[in-house]
């Protein structure tokens, strides 16, 4: 039996299962930054301003962050197969919800329903990564899994935004519900749970009460959140109306040049993870992007003037420097025991779409205080000055991410045992 289960390591199923569990994970982002190009329709079929359109996208973001400690529990004891099969369901049912909704209260259903399908794809992909890949390769694969993700985000920038003005922002949504329901059925029929898995893990109360009670939980969770907010908080919603007003683009160019910073994320965490694991330290390659993150994003907020190419060459460095996040994973699961590794992984991701549900709706409010009340189209426009207020928030997160990779201990890339 231990040949087998070293032989099905690099078979064809547990390739194809982290391949499709992949999958899942490019759909939430898909449905994670959506809205960014669909502002004006949604602010003006719904009558909503920035604060409340923030809310509305962020609803996404507070299911995924509220059940990622369920998410992780649920992994160690029942396995990824029926759960990210399910939960693609649900992500697709809670589409179907908010294309079709003409009340404000049926467009937050929906959108929570999608955020607590998508809940499940991360972890997931980090699970059957645990179940049925070797260690030395899990920094490398999760990095791989981040970049099909940021191809997610940068399909749900300006390709969607083409889909949308074709046929409405409606319509659009009714294929990405389509294609989730396939998704599902794929998933169910190739993933499989390792079956001596979830014997391992402990009881809920046990293992959360571990993983909360050390210390390094936490500062991983800081840095996962801090890198992960200007991704979500400006990439993943505001970047868009952002560059139409600042740089006068349409929204298909802004939406092309917004996704840069999912370009970014997807050459970097690869990369990251795979030196990350050549060289056997986390904690360098992760203090090393926290500061390069921190600076970059410094200069596209407070350095005015800058022509796009200057500005699109430091989103993608920021994105590359911030996908070190990726690393907080790999951290979290070393610095916990074996058997508590989708609980540990499980609270990081918590904060990591956290960040989204904290930033994306405080940088609206931050823009409603600084509008100056005009309007066009029935869609609220911002100043720069109002903007450059608001993304303060951005850095100021990277640079408590950077404090919190000073305060952690090195794993060498080895489990705690």
């Amino acid at each position: 039996m231990p040949r087998d289960d070293k032989k099905d390591e690099w078979g064809w199923r547990p390739l194809c299962a982290w391949g499709l569990s992949a999958l899942f994970f490019y759909y939430a982002f898909v449905q994670r930054v959506s809205p960014s190009v669909m502002v004006a329709e949604l602010m003006r079929d719904f009558a909503v301003s920035a604060a409340i359109l923030g809310n509305l996208s962020a609803f996404y973001l507070y299911a995924y962050a509220g059940l990622q400690l369920s998410v992780g529990v649920l992994m160690d004891r029942v396995g990824p197969r029926r759960l990210m099969s399910g939960a693609t369901i649900v992500c697709a049912a809670g589409t179907v919800l908010f294309a079709t909704s003409d009340a404000l209260a049926g467009a937050y259903v929906g959108r929570l329903l999608i955020g607590a399908g998508a809940a499940f794809s991360w972890v997931g992909v980090l699970t059957v990564l645990t179940q049925w890949f070797p260690p030395g390769r899990f920094a490398l694969f999760a990095g791989l899994t981040q970049a099909i993700g940021m191809a997610g985000a940068v399909f749900g920038q300006a390709p969607l935004a083409f889909v949308v003005d074709a046929i409405g922002w409606r319509g659009a949504l009714h294929v990405v519900a389509a294609s989730g329901a396939v998704l599902a059925v794929l998933i169910f029929l190739v993933v499989r749970d390792r079956p001596h898995a979830a014997s391992r893990a402990v009881g809920v109360a046990s293992s959360l009460r571990i993983v909360l009670r050390n210390l390094e939980t936490w500062l991983n969770a800081a840095f996962g959140l801090a890198m992960t907010g200007p991704m979500l908080g400006f990439g993943a919603l505001w970047a868009v109306p952002y560059l139409e007003t600042i740089y006068g683009l349409d929204r298909a160019d802004a939406a092309a040049f917004a996704s840069l910073i999912f370009v970014g994320w997807g050459i970097g965490a690869p990369v990251i993870g795979f030196i990350s694991d050549r060289i056997g330290r986390r904690k360098m390659p992760m203090l090393a992007g926290a500061a390069v993150a921190t600076l970059s994003l410094v200069a596209v907020i407070y350095l005015p003037g800058l022509p796009l190419s200057v500005l699109g060459a430091l989103v993608v460095i920021h994105g590359a420097a911030a996908s070190s996040m990726v690393l907080s994973f790999a951290s979290v699961r070393e610095h916990n025991p074996p058997g508590m590794s989708g609980s540990a992984m499980g609270v990081v991701n918590t904060a990591v779409v956290g960040s989204g549900a904290l930033f994306q709706p405080l940088i609206g409010f931050l823009l409603d205080i600084n509008w100056t009340g005009e309007l066009v189209a029935g869609a609220r426009i911002y100043t720069p000055e109002a903007y450059r207020i608001a993304f303060t928030v951005l850095p100021a997160a990277c640079a408590i991410g950077t404090a919190a990779v000073l305060a952690m201990r090195e794993t060498y890339a080895r489990q705690r045992a």
